[in-house]
């Protein structure tokens, strides 16, 4: 029995077809790069002190020295949250004393901004931090933003494939599209910081939604050749031209409200793709709707000036219709051996922080020295050529190795930001891209890892679950920005050092290159270096029974 890739072959790999379906499906990405990062300026912090009412009845003298200081990252700067007491200074303005001569400072009681904030301008004209107080007592508040908009996006990446599954890949794609466009223009007319952010946790749900959907429509219709340059590159690229996009909007719109209703635009752009990009034949035919997969396969030939043969799909029984009875497997038999439980939690643990260093060093890009504006799109264009990279890299060279290399490269130059001299900013950012490019390299090879290590039964369960453990980490990586409210370099040695772990523990990964596909558990190799593994029956067993025992206790394997 032929399969579908042995019977659409006369289609060819690389035709006009593939090109346009290639390109439409990347492009409708782009989207998806700025609304996910866009928590960065829309969410923006700009420098902040107390307002001190004109109705004050201070002298110009006292009014200059009405905000306290404080020692941050070895300067004296204005508090950004207090303020000397209103009415004492008024006292002492009244009596016509001297701040600093007649009165010592230091000693003066302090009080919160009641009058509210007097934000910088510099940067950001107005964004959902300026517009609401979101700083001093509520500055907790910022990042539980984006973190929210992560837990919408771990929202739709559970529901995504099961409704791509059961109303087709064309229509969940473009539907998650306007669910995406539409609730980032509802954004706009947000009356409060609540509303602002329930409607970010749907357009988290459709922004993920969308990249699945788009990623598994490309899969399916694409040859097998494309199918790996569109997973590994195509959608990956295109997400990165999304994000790069996003500081350019910024930069010449920096209202909040203006700048959503910018990044809205390219999502109603994409509503003629409708006409252009096709259902995938591989669901109709799993639908048993085989003439309108036949109709697709016909265009496409046509499209390709290629003759379609008189019999398509007539003379074969598909396999999607009717599958072979397959053992049912469970989320538990992830961990069923010793063996298998340790490869997950590693995976689980490779996933979650290597998606924490990626998600926190893009969003801290604004607390970094120079240009905020110049410096995400420095992190935005970082990522192409770490794509690249990795895609070559998977090509020739083993697995574990390349993405401990990658993960130690880019954990080991964040650690080394803290020996840098303040003054020298521009290769502290040299260093923070060159982290970005290691983390972001081994964050696109996970994929194909997870997907090697695992047997046919639990594939997709794995690469899932793994997957799900990265939202974790995204929901997790803004609180790691927080920490620079408290120290500017704390968070790269967070980072760094939980990287560089990582990277020792990827090390620990049975490989997966050159070797064929596992099909079952006990095909799976087994990690590296010694484990004790001892299996108990019920009841205790003496040390002689465990010595006879069928089962191996010892594991004991080389790099």
């Amino acid at each position: 029995m032929r399969d579908y890739d042995e019977v659409i072959a006369f289609l060819g790999e690389w035709g006009p077809f593939q090109r346009l379906i290639f390109f439409l499906l990347s492009a409708s990405i782009i989207p998806n790069g700025f609304n996910g990062m866009s928590a960065v300026f829309l969410a923006g912090i700009p420098e902040h002190r107390c307002r001190v009412p004109d109705s004050a009845n201070l002298s110009s003298a006292w009014r200059n020295h009405s905000i306290p200081l404080q020692l941050q990252d070895g300067q004296e700067v204005p508090h950004s949250c207090r303020r000397y007491r209103l009415a004492t200074l008024a006292n002492f303005s009244a009596l016509g004393l001297v701040p600093g001569r007649d009165v010592n400072l230091t000693q003066l009681e302090q009080e919160s901004c009641l009058d509210g904030w007097e934000f910088s301008q510099d940067v950001y004209l107005s964004t959902i931090v300026t517009e609401w107080n979101l700083v001093c007592e509520d500055d907790w508040k910022t990042p539980l933003t984006t973190s929210l908009f992560f837990v919408g996006v771990l929202l739709g990446s559970f529901v995504s494939g099961q409704l791509s599954d059961r109303f087709g890949r064309k229509s969940i794609l473009f539907t998650t599209m306007a669910v995406q466009t539409g609730f980032s223009f509802l954004q706009i007319f947000s009356t409060n910081w609540e509303m602002f952010t329930v409607l970010f946790v749907i357009v988290g749900m459709g922004q993920i939604s969308n990249y699945v959907v788009a990623f598994i429509l490309g899969t399916e219709i694409l040859g097998k050749s494309v199918r790996i340059i569109f997973s590994a590159l195509g959608v990956c690229t295109f997400f990165a031209i999304g994000y790069m996009l996003l500081p350019l909007f910024a930069y010449f719109i920096r209202d909040w409200r203006m700048l959503l209703l910018a990044l809205t635009v390219p999502g109603v752009l994409c509503v003629p793709l409708w006409w252009f990009i096709p259902e995938s034949p591989r669901w109709l035919i799993s639908q048993g709707r085989f003439k309108e997969a036949e109709d697709i396969i016909k265009k496409a030939a046509k499209m390709n000036s290629i003759t379609t043969p008189e019999v398509i799909f007539d003379s074969m029984e598909p396999q999607e219709l009717k599958p072979l009875k397959q053992q049912k497997v469970f989320i538990l038999d992830l961990f069923r051996t010793w063996n298998i439980a340790i490869i997950t939690i590693m995976s689980l643990l490779l996933w979650m922080l290597t998606s924490v260093g990626y998600f926190a060093l893009s969003l801290n890009t604004p607390n970094l020295h120079g240009d905020a504006y110049l410096n995400c799109f420095l992190s935005a264009l970082i990522e192409i050529p770490a794509y690249i990279t990795a895609w070559l890299l998977l090509r020739s060279l083993p697995r574990r190795y390349i993405i401990a290399g990658v993960l130690f490269m880019g954990g080991g130059v964040l650690l080394l930001i803290q020996v840098v001299p303040e003054d020298y900013y521009i290769l502290s950012i040299g260093l923070v891209m060159l982290g970005k490019f290691g983390i972001t390299s081994a964050f696109s090879m996970l994929y194909v890892f997870t997907a090697e290590l695992y047997p046919t039964l639990v594939r997709n369960m794995a690469v899932g679950i793994t997957s799900m453990a990265s939202r974790v980490g995204s929901i997790i990586a803004p609180y790691f920005v927080y920490l620079g409210a408290y120290n500017r370099i704390l968070p790269y040695i967070v980072m760094g050092s939980l990287t560089v772990l990582i990277g020792i523990v990827t090390l620990f990964f049975p490989e997966s290159f050159g070797t064929t596909l596992p099909e079952t558990f006990e095909q799976m190799q087994k990690v590296k270096g010694s484990y004790f593994i001892f299996r108990f029956r019920l009841g205790k067993k003496t040390r002689e029974s465990m010595e006879t025992e069928e089962n191996p206790k010892v594991l004991i394997t080389a790099f």
